[in-house]
Parts: structure tokens; C-alpha cells; sequence
């Protein structure tokens, strides 16, 4: 069958064969001219034949059936244009058109819900190896995922939406950053307390900046110190609580006595911030309904009061296992701590996204995103439950 219409990028009425869109076959065929939406939106537009169904351009969110979404335009210009003889078959075929295109949504959900499950799996069983193993074998593999992550953040800063505003560090400054933040958790390790080497390398990138070639702007400063910060500093507060926290194991406590208090806080924060996401996300899907933020609309109070619940049982129910805090109260506090620093860091992940006009920070996990994506809950609870446990638990919670 010949092309039934031609769109362009003009806000004009396109000529429209009106029998061809009529169930009635006693038509007589005329032609008359539908005024259409317009479609500056899109990237690029060509000639929409009946015959062929494959995408006919590409826009932002990837190959879109412009035959589908065309036809239901010209269908309801058509049922508005030609009177109410033949608004139930019109009708009837731009319910059809959405029925289809909710059905491929559906089944889009459902295959990456399938692929964040299997790859999750897949990186935990490692990771969670990489915690018991402990030692070098934990500082550089948070390395590497730290090196990963400072560059997702170094161009998200680079991005369209948050260079809009500012003017980013130049490439050679922030490819300098990702290695001193990669060098961090290895520093921690080796000499216990990086605060003189931070400081340090937070003076050098400043000189860099201010000597480098044009005009050297505030914002350029600050997202580099943040990254500094953000990427560098605040993960290393894990290798000081696997690693620096080596207590002894008591036996009397029924412990495996190679065991440390760093490795069992450790083991019962991760928990707590895979229980806190898991809870968040379920009970959102099952009770979402008022919105937390702006900064994240599909996150709701319903779901962060579900993971908050299922962070203090998972903590609790671990406390209990390896005896470890020893009281209810200690194990609450605890877990409310890996509640609390888990939401926020994810919070804070989700605003640089947002001014960076992007989902995701990176595609090097399949249906997860970037480093960032994953570790977001991470960042910041690390220095808040190394921080309560020196601080608020007397004898390392022992």
C-alpha cells in the first residue's frame, strides 16, 4: 500500500487518506486535512508506510515506533474531524495502540528487574568474599571500584546539565583526582591516618587549578574538592573499619576467635544497606504513595519506612547470630546508623544525577548502571558506623 501520509517538522495540516483508517468499507473515499500535533520533538522524520512496522528515527530515550504513536495521532484527528458515525471503531483502535505499547512496557520492567537481580547476585557472592578476605585483598579491590567511581563523577561534572551552570576542571585535573583517590584506601591501610596526605593533595590540585591556562573559576575548585572528598576520603573509612578495627574475636562470645570486630561490623553494615534498598524498593512497589523528594520522585515514605524496618531486623537479627553488639539497644543504634547514612548517600548520588541531566552515572553493570549507582549507599556509611563504633560503643561494642 502507497504512504498514507508524510510528516515534517511544520506545525502544518498533512493530507490524510481518511478511508484508510476506516473500519467501514461503505466509505466513500475522500480526503480531508487533519491538523496533527507537531513533532519538533524528535530528531528526524520520514515517510510512515502501512507495510512496514520497524522505528523510523532515534530520540533521546532510543528507537521509538513512530508508526505506532503517528496512527494514534491520526486516529483521534480523524474521530474528532469526521463525526460520531465511526468513534467506536476509531476508538477501539487507539485502545488497541495503547494496550500494545503497555504490554511492551511490562515486559520491558520485567526483563530489567530480571537483569539487576542476576547481576546482582553475581557481583555480591565476589564481593562479599572480597569483605572475608579482608586485608590487601579488600583495600584494592575498594580501589579499583574507587578509581571506577571518581571518574563517573569527574564526568558527570562534565555533563550537559551541571556545565550549564559552571565551568567543569579540565580533564587532566580530575584524571589526576581519580588516582589520588584510588591511591587513598591504600594509603589508609598502610600508614592508618591519611588526613596529612589529603590535605596535601588537596593543596597540590588547588595550585593546578589556579595556574592553568584562562580564567580559573570557583565552581571548578569546590566540584574537585568535593570529589576529593566524595570519591577519595569518605570510602576509606571502610578499610579503617575491616582492616583497622582488629580487635581480637572474643571466644567467651562464641566467635570464631580469627575473627575480628572490624569483620562482623563490616558484614552487619553491608547487610543493613542491601536490607534498606531490598525493604525500600519492594514496599515502594507495594505501598508507594507519597513522594519523599523531589530529588528522586519515585522514592516514597512508605518504601523508606519499609527499608528502615527491614534494616533494624536485619541488624538485629545478625547482633543476635555473632554476638555482636551485645545490647538491643546498641544493635537499633547501629542499624539505624547503616539506615540513615545508606539513604542519604543514595540521595546525594540521585541530585548530582539530576543536575547532570542523566539515570545513570555509567553502563558498566547491566541493568544496575555505573559504580556510583551501586555504591551510592556505601559512601557515607562506612564513616558513620566507624565513627559510632569508636565512638559510641565502649570497647568496640564488646
Amino acid at each position: 500500500m502507497a504512504s498514507f501520509a508524510k510528516v515534517c517538522t511544520y506545525n502544518k495540516p498533512v493530507p490524510v487518506l481518511t478511508t484508510s483508517l476506516c473500519i467501514c468499507s461503505c466509505r466513500v473515499s475522500t480526503k480531508k486535512t487533519l491538523n496533527l500535533p507537531p513533532f519538533s520533538d524528535y530528531s528526524s522524520l520520514r515517510v510512515v508506510r502501512d507495510a512496514k512496522t520497524k522505528p523510523l528515527f532515534r530520540s533521546r530515550l532510543g528507537r521509538i515506533s513512530v508508526e505506532r504513536r503517528f496512527l494514534t495521532a491520526v486516529t483521534r484527528a480523524e474521530s474528532n474531524q469526521l463525526g460520531d458515525d465511526n468513534s467506536e471503531g476509531v476508538d477501539r483502535r487507539i485502545q488497541d495502540l495503547q494496550n500494545v505499547e503497555e504490554e511492551e512496557e511490562k515486559q520491558k520492567k520485567a526483563s530489567q528487574l530480571k537483569k539487576r537481580v542476576i547481576f546482582g547476585v553475581a557481583i555480591g557472592l565476589p564481593v562479599g568474599g572480597v569483605v572475608l578476605a579482608g586485608g590487601w585483598v579488600f583495600t584494592l579491590a575498594l580501589a579499583a571500584s574507587v578509581f571506577i567511581g571518581s571518574r563517573e563523577y569527574f564526568e558527570l561534572v562534565r555533563s550537559r546539565g551541571i556545565a550549564k551552570g559552571m565551568t567543569p576542571p579540565p580533564r587532566y585535573v580530575s584524571r589526576f583526582c581519580s588516582v589520588i583517590c584510588a591511591l587513598m584506601p591504600i594509603l589508609t591501610l598502610y600508614y592508618g591516618n591519611i588526613d596529612i596526605w589529603v590535605t596535601c593533595a588537596a593543596f597540590v590540585v588547588a595550585m593546578a587549578l589556579l595556574v592553568q591556562r584562562g580564567n580559573p573559576r570557583f565552581s571548578q575548585l569546590s566540584s574537585t574538592m568535593f570529589g576529593l572528598f566524595y570519591c577519595g576520603y569518605l570510602p576509606c573509612f571502610w578499610v579503617k573499619l575491616r582492616c583497622g578495627i582488629a580487635r581480637t574475636w572474643p571466644i567467651f562470645l562464641g566467635g570464631p576467635p580469627q575473627w575480628t570486630v572490624g569483620l562482623v561490623a563490616t558484614l552487619i553494615s553491608f547487610s543493613g544497606v542491601i536490607a534498606t534498598d531490598t525493604f525500600a524498593f519492594l514496599g515502594g512497589k507495594a505501598f508507594g504513595r507519597t513522594p519523599l523528594t523531589s530529588i528522586s520522585p519515585k522514592k516514597t515514605w512508605e518504601g523508606t519506612f519499609a527499608g528502615f524496618v527491614g534494616c533494624i531486623v536485619i541488624t538485629i537479627l545478625l547482633s543476635n547470630s555473632l554476638s555482636w553488639p551485645r545490647s538491643l539497644f546498641s544493635s537499633i543504634a547501629f542499624g539505624f546508623i547503616n539506615f540513615f547514612g545508606s539513604v542519604f548517600g543514595d540521595l546525594t548520588e540521585s541530585m548530582i544525577k539530576r543536575d547532570a541531566g542523566v539515570k545513570d552515572s555509567g553502563s558498566l553493570i547491566p541493568g544496575h548502571g555505573g559504580i556510583l549507582d551501586r555504591v551510592d549507599s556505601y559512601i557515607f556509611t562506612g564513616a558513620l558506623a566507624f565513627s559510632f563504633i569508636k565512638t559510641s560503643l565502649r570497647l568496640y561494642g564488646v
